[in-house]
């Protein structure tokens, strides 16, 4: 997935678990439960797994369960709202072009996408490597 900026520009991100999804459809920032915070080499190696996320056919629902927040140096990069049951993703903020702006397709049952979900059931855990609950997209 094309990412609007080069992953080195990112200071933080900032995980969510996404409470309310149909909210995400238009809003304009992610809410919910933060359940934690990506840093320094650990923001651009999560970059670099989201970068790799190939592309995939989108489904219907766009129920996201997960989103992050990217900041930079400078404050809000970008953020992300991900629904692993339909393959979607939505990318919007202010180092988003006009045009790459949007929910694209992803295939979420790829090995990025898996352990980029697998990532964020372990920050909801508090334990590495967790699984997280089933169902818990």
């Amino acid at each position: 997935m094309p990412l609007p900026i080069p992953s080195e520009q990112a200071e933080l991100i900032e995980i969510v678990r996404i409470l309310d999804p149909l909210r995400h459809y238009r809003a304009e920032d992610v809410s919910g439960e933060e359940t934690g915070v990506w840093e320094g080499a650990e923001a651009v190696r999560a970059l670099a797994l989201i970068a790799d996320l190939p592309d995939g056919d989108l489904h219907r629902c766009f129920n996201p369960g997960w989103g992050v927040r990217v900041h930079g140096t400078d404050g809000p990069l970008f953020r992300l709202a991900f629904c692993f049951e339909c393959h979607g993703v939505r990318l919007w903020g202010p180092a988003v072009p006009a045009g790459q702006e949007g929910i694209h397709g992803f295939d979420a049952d790829s090995a990025p996408a898996r352990e980029l979900l697998r990532r964020f059931r372990a920050t909801r855990s508090g334990a590495p490597g967790s699984s997280g609950p089933v169902g818990d997209q």
